[in-house]
């Protein structure tokens, strides 16, 4: 088992994940366990963000920075395992139960706090539970439930 890592900036968190250049959205590590790991984010505010449309950046986009913590979270803890094999490649399945408390996320003016909580999971899918709040007053913007197929190429189908 190799040292666990307890903090990362957005350099060493783009080192661990699939999401590179302006679509690595997570700023840094605040904390993380076996079952949990806690972000923060403040590019919703960066009016050229990858996904703000002309309506701004809708809440919805609260899925896609929970789902970066998620493959955070399994790239840090295949790294705690220490046998090479690094993280398993996964892909979001669904969101479920997923609950927005406002229409856009480039209106608030603090930081966002992204937690994601492992709920199940087996070698070949996950289940998380996961909330993004406003960072300084904890107020809930988007809850709901992911579900992560790992192990599944994709390739191009054949005409």
């Amino acid at each position: 088992m190799t040292a666990a890592v307890t903090t990362l900036d957005a350099a060493g968190i783009a080192r661990r994940v699939p999401h590179q250049g302006a679509m690595c959205w997570l700023e840094s590590l605040l904390s993380w366990s076996d079952e949990r790991i806690v972000c923060l984010a403040d590019n919703h505010l960066d009016a050229a963000h990858p996904l703000r449309s002309a309506h701004g950046l809708l809440a919805s986009c609260a899925i896609e920075y929970a789902a970066q913590a998620m493959a955070l979270h399994g790239a840090l803890r295949a790294e705690s395992l220490g046998d090479g094999t690094g993280p398993v490649p996964g892909f979001l399945a669904s969101a479920r139960g997923v609950e927005l408390a406002r229409w856009r996320l480039d209106d608030v003016d603090a930081p966002l706090r992204i937690e994601a909580e492992r709920q199940a999971g087996d070698n070949r899918q996950l289940l998380y539970r996961f909330q993004v709040t406003e960072a300084t007053t904890g107020d809930w913007l988007a809850r709901g439930r992911a579900t992560v197929v790992l192990n599944t190429p994709l390739t191009p189908r054949q005409p």
